[in-house]
Parts: structure tokens; sequence; C-alpha cells
């Protein structure tokens, strides 16, 4: 029988009366969501395989959630790569709110494979849970053609697992939802720093080198240098210690470095080392140098600078040597591992120049790259006045101190002075702390102490 032709089943007037009561039940009882449209940065041609995408604007849109007593799916559940959350949720948003609000602005930046309608794959933020959920699918026809057209559309999504994807939407309360996870490094940066500047003098009668003849064995910790007395000023000295080699326990002396060369010595003195150590001192009746007095420690080193003696010598006379001791990026001793001979004047001391770059600002997820691996990171915290750099996705712990670090938007430039990596304890009373369990550690802790693997057949009898 056919339809009454005295009704029109659906005008235009009662299709836009059942949306606008629609959009208005979404204001009243929906939630305040963000949608984030998935950008595809490269993707294979053949099988349409995403390999880069990235999650940069967001906009805001009211939402119901149709299963409000909780989240649907299993919930946690433990799987053989760990725990793993699968919540699921079903959001309904009103289709001409997404035709006006949203398509418009996906049409007009051109980067969107599908700009008309959602899209499986693009984002919803769940504020109330600060949760990130991806729609899976998108249904259209529910409910289905009252009065001939269709007026919502039902998200069906899953809990996001991320996956290295850039989320940059400038909205601080979606991309801080991502921001521990991947591996995170913490590194402190160095700047443009000044050199270091010292002075010294000369002294007679001194001794000009400490020979290491037994190095010893066994020391827990650097041993006191002992110097017999000397009618002027007495020498003293400190133990530098390594370990060797073929001893199990312990450490043993590698080198004896000079505080103070002394003067007047009459004699050859004699140096004292506690425990099995044997060291010999040498003297010069010709003019060494003396004490070493740093004026200025300078900034910015990330490695150990070299010390260099300048003039004062001629001849068959020996150049003195030493080596520089280091706190927080600044020189804080310079040691003499030979006093040299035969300096009639005060020589200049030379020290190498601080780091010479360190310029810029980092930007928040930005690709960091490193000067002496092929590691790569993205910038997740910039800390401009500590000179703290915060990076994720790092593709492996090889970062060396004294590499540069770069970034490929910002230009910024800057030396690693420290690295920590993502423990606990190296982040203290920081939101950036990742989860200690996500690495499975803890299963795999259990597992061994249930399983004895040593056996052919662990299920067996024993």
């Amino acid at each position: 029988m056919a339809l009454n032709p005295f009704f029109l089943q659906g005008s235009t007037a009662e299709q836009g009366l059942v949306q606008d009561l629609v959009n208005e039940q979404l204001r009243m009882y929906g939630i305040e969501c963000h949608y984030i449209p998935r950008k595809l940065v490269t993707s294979k041609t053949i099988m349409r395989e995403v390999i880069e995408s990235r999650f940069d604007e967001a906009f805001p849109l009211e939402a119901y959630m149709a299963n409000t007593d909780g989240y649907a799916g299993s919930s946690d559940i433990l799987t053989k790569f760990g725990v793993r959350s699968t919540d699921e949720a079903t959001f309904i948003i009103s289709r001409e709110r997404f035709e006006q609000a949203i398509s418009p602005f996906l049409k007009e930046d051109g980067e969107y494979t599908l700009s008309n309608r959602p899209k499986e794959g693009d984002l919803i933020f769940f504020p109330l849970g600060k949760r990130l959920f991806e729609i899976k699918f998108v249904e259209h026809e529910k409910p289905f053609y009252q009065l001939k057209k269709n007026y919502v559309y039902e998200l069906q999504c899953e809990l996001f697992e991320y996956e290295d994807e850039v989320i940059d939407t400038d909205v601080s309360a979606i991309d801080s939802t991502v921001q521990t996870d991947g591996y995170i490094a913490r590194l402190v940066l160095a700047g443009i720093g000044s050199t270091a500047t010292a002075n010294t003098g000369i002294v007679y009668n001194a001794v000009h080198k400490i020979f290491v003849q037994d190095d010893g064995y066994g020391y827990a910790a650097a041993p006191t240098i002992s110097i017999s007395t000397s009618p002027g000023t007495n020498a003293t000295a400190v133990a530098i210690m390594t370990e060797r080699s073929g001893i199990a326990t312990g450490k043993s002396i590698d080198r004896i470095l000079m505080i103070n060369p002394g003067n007047q010595y009459t004699g050859i003195p004699t140096v004292t080392v506690p425990g099995s150590g044997i060291a010999t001192a040498g003297i010069t009746t010709l003019g060494s140098v003396g004490i070493v007095t740093i004026t200025s420690g300078g900034s910015g080193y990330t490695t150990t600078p070299s010390v260099t003696f300048v003039g004062g010598v001629s001849g068959a006379a020996v150049t003195a040597t030493a080596e520089a001791v280091m706190v927080g990026g600044t020189v804080r001793y310079i040691r003499l591992s030979n006093a040299g001979t035969g300096y009639t004047s005060v020589p200049t001391i030379s020290i190498g120049a601080a780091t010479t770059i360190g310029d810029g600002d980092y930007i928040f997820n930005e690709p960091v790259r490193f000067a002496s691996s092929t590691d790569t990171a993205m910038v997740k915290v910039w800390d401009a006045s500590s000179k703290t750099l915060d990076i994720s996705m790092l593709t492996s712990m090889a970062l060396q101190v004294g590499e540069k670090v770069t970034g490929e938007t910002s230009g910024a430039e800057y030396i690693i002075e420290s690295i920590s990596y993502d423990q606990p304890s190296d982040f203290p009373n920081s939101e950036y702390v990742a989860d200690q369990y996500s690495d499975n550690q803890t299963f795999e802790t259990e597992a061994d102490d249930l399983l004895d693997f040593t056996e052919r057949n662990p299920f067996g009898t024993f």
C-alpha cells in the first residue's frame, strides 16, 4: 500500500526541528570534549600503511557519552605483553555541529584525507578522565533515517594506545596526557661558557715529580700521601685512583699529583703511602712551578680542559705539566703532574676554552638530533633558566656528555653536560616520572620465580 499522500513524511522544517532538539539535548546533557583529527605525515601508497602521523589541532565539541555506567570493554587485562587497558566508550555528536564547526576548517587545511565526516583514527579527548580515545568506527545511520534524515554520528572508540605520534594541539590538558610516554631522558645542557684562568710562581729546591713505583691494590678510597718536611715549605700531594684489570676488589694508585711542590729541600724527601703502594720523589735545584691558584673557574665546561704552561724556560729545561679538576662545569683545582725544571721567570698558564655554542630555545614536540650519535628524540620540556631539556621517544641510550643537541625546527644548539634517564630517583617530585611498571619488569621477575628455565621441560617432573 502506498504512503499517505497527504503527509510529507519528513519536510525540511520537520528535519530542522529534530536537529535543533538533538543539538539542544547534547548541549544540556553532553560533555565538553575535543575532537582531534589525525594528520597523515607519511604513509605507504600500496598498503596505505601509516608510517607517521601527528595531531596538531583540537576542536571543542559537545558529546554525549552513551555508556554512562562506566567504560565498556574488558577494562584492564593481563596479556603476554603485560597489562593492557581495553576501555571502550561510545560518543554521540551532532551531525550538523560537526559539519558547521569542524568540517570547514579541515577542508581549508587541505592536509586531511577526509573532512566531511568524523574519521576512524581520529581522537576524542574526554576531559573528565583526562583520556584520549581513538575512533574505531563511525555509525552514521543510527537512529535510522527518522523523517528521511540522519542527525547524529555515533563514535565507537577505544582507549588510545600511544605509538610515538606527535601531539601538539596547544591545549595543555591534551598535550600533557602523553608528555611522559616514550622513553624520557633529562639533559642538563651547557650554554656559551667562559674560559678559566689561573696564575703561579717560581720555587727552588722543590719536588718536581712523584714517581709511583708500586701502585698497590685493595684501596677502598684514595690514601693520604705524606711527604717529609722541608726547612721551607712542605710539599703536598694527592693520589689519583683507578681500577686495575685482574684485581677483584678495591682500587690501585694510578698517579700522584702535587698540590704544592714545596721549596728549600736539601735532600730527596720521603714519600709515604699507606697500604701497599710505594712512591718516590724527584727534586730539582732549578726553578720550578709553584702552587697554581685559580683566578676564575670559568663556566660551561663539558669536558676537562687542557692545562699548558707557556714561557719561563729555555734550553734543556723541562716544561711543567698539570691536570684540571672539574666541579659542575667549572675548573675548581689544578694539580701538578710535573712541576718542571729550569724556570727563570713565571710562566703563563693557558687553560682550554669552554663551550663556544649555546643559543636558542627548543620548541615543544620538535625533533632533536645529536652530533655524535644516530639517536633522535622529541622535546617535551625546555627550561631555559636551568638549561634543562626533557626529551622522549629516544631511540637508544647512546648519548654522550659533550655532544651537541640541535633542534630541527628551532635551530637551538647546546652541549650535553649531564644525562639522567627515566627513573623515579632521577626526577623527584616531577610530573614527568613514568610509571615504574611500564616495562613489565615486575612481571618478568615474578615469572622467573615461578618457572625453572634450566630444565628442558619446566612443566614436567623435576
